[in-house]
């Protein structure tokens, strides 16, 4: 919502029927500017948008490491990529996903987009009450 109060167009993709609901909802008085997209990201068949098409990608608490490599190809040349989710630590929380492949390890974050220049990258506790343990990434695709 932010970018598309700053005029930016987004595509909100989730395979919940019912977060994409509550998009359009939040987003009524942006409905150009905001397209929300049921799509289930898990089925290996990739992202629904042309190559090369994003000028940013955010991707927030989701974590499927065979989409890494469709994320790179989405971006446009310069294009921005911030990522945040759940690290290996956040498990010992008790809050968070149940199953162990959506953590990530210990500065593996930047390990999945080799082809993108990190801007930046830091895992540890967030800014939230409680704080939950994340890996952020923030990297850039080269021209």
């Amino acid at each position: 919502m932010f970018l598309a109060n700053a005029g930016i167009p987004v595509v909100g993709i989730d395979r919940n029927r019912d977060h994409l609901r509550e998009l359009a909802t939040s987003a009524r008085s942006l409905a150009k500017l905001v397209t929300p997209v049921r799509c289930d990201l898990e089925t290996g068949r990739g992202i629904p948008v042309r190559p090369e098409s994003c000028g940013a990608i955010l991707v927030f608490r989701f974590l499927f490491r065979p989409l890494a490599e469709a994320i790179t190809e989405a971006l446009m040349p310069g294009g921005l990529l911030l990522y945040e989710t759940f690290a290996m630590a956040h498990r010992e929380t008790g809050r968070g996903p149940r199953r162990k492949e959506f953590y990530l390890e210990p500065d593996e974050l930047p390990g999945l987009f080799p082809e993108l220049d990190v801007i930046s990258h830091r895992e540890g506790p967030d800014a939230g009450t409680p704080p939950d343990i994340t890996a952020q990434l923030l990297a850039r695709k080269p021209d």
